[in-house]
């Protein structure tokens, strides 16, 4: 699957609104971390991971191979169902990205960018509280299709290994969402961590990026696993009509 050059600047610009939200409300305005629900940083965090996930499916939508039309409905209902029990029983994991990371790595990154935020929008239809973490969700895709593509799968030392790092980034992308929109009470299980990381005396700012730094590397170290899994167990010829 590849881009073409409007695409790719789409893209790259989706990417740009992202990154700057996230400097803005975490390097340039780091003090406001203390007033959660503060409006303006609520609306400047939502507005600019949902504007650039837009832009990124935009973008990767119409590239798509006809050969995915069948796999991405079938990531989606896996990554919502998986996500609905999990947030539903407390365990501070989401594993709601597992078929993300599927299309991701029998399609590559461009085509799990598509599918994070497709998941995420569809989610969003009877769970809202998904969207802002839509940014999140392509960045999953993204990362581990590049990730998979340079060898993370190779064996379960690259997998576990290259899942961790995929979650430090990525949780340190949610923080602003969390904090900011949320309170530090995004799920269930998480929010039970941030109350007692705060309750042990730690900072908002710090209590979001601890629990980030624990949920998210073992979360997406798990997803990798399952997806490794998968593919080891479809047929070669599977394979390869994805590819």
């Amino acid at each position: 699957m590849s881009l073409s050059a409007v695409q790719k600047t789409l893209a790259g610009v989706g990417a740009l609104f992202i990154a700057a939200t996230w400097v803005f409300v975490v390097v340039a305005r780091p003090t406001d971390w203390a007033s959660v629900g503060a409006s303006s940083q609520a609306l400047i965090t939502l507005g600019g991971y949902v504007t650039g996930a837009v832009l990124l499916l935009v973008a990767t939508v119409p590239a798509l191979p006809a050969r995915l039309v069948s796999m991405i409905p079938v990531a989606l209902v896996l990554n919502i169902v998986v996500g609905q029990i999990i947030g539903s029983v407390g365990i501070p994991l989401y594993l709601d990205s597992t078929g993300t990371v599927l299309v991701a790595a029998l399609a590559g990154p461009w085509a799990g960018i598509a599918t994070g935020v497709l998941s995420s929008l569809v989610w969003s239809a009877f769970n809202p509280s998904v969207l802002p973490f839509a940014a999140t969700s392509a960045a999953v895709g993204g990362l581990a299709g590049v990730a998979i593509k340079y060898g993370a799968l190779k064996n379960i030392a690259t997998v576990l290994l290259s899942g961790a790092v995929i979650g430090i980034v990525v949780g340190m992308l949610a923080a602003p969402v969390a904090a900011f929109v949320y309170g530090g009470t995004a799920g269930v299980g998480t929010g039970a961590v941030v109350s007692l990381l705060r309750e042990m005396g730690h900072s908002l700012l710090q209590s979001v990026t601890l629990q980030s730094f624990i949920s998210d590397p073992l979360d997406k170290a798990l997803v990798m696993l399952l997806v490794w899994l998968v593919l080891k167990s479809l047929p070669k010829r599977t394979l390869a009509a994805f590819r």
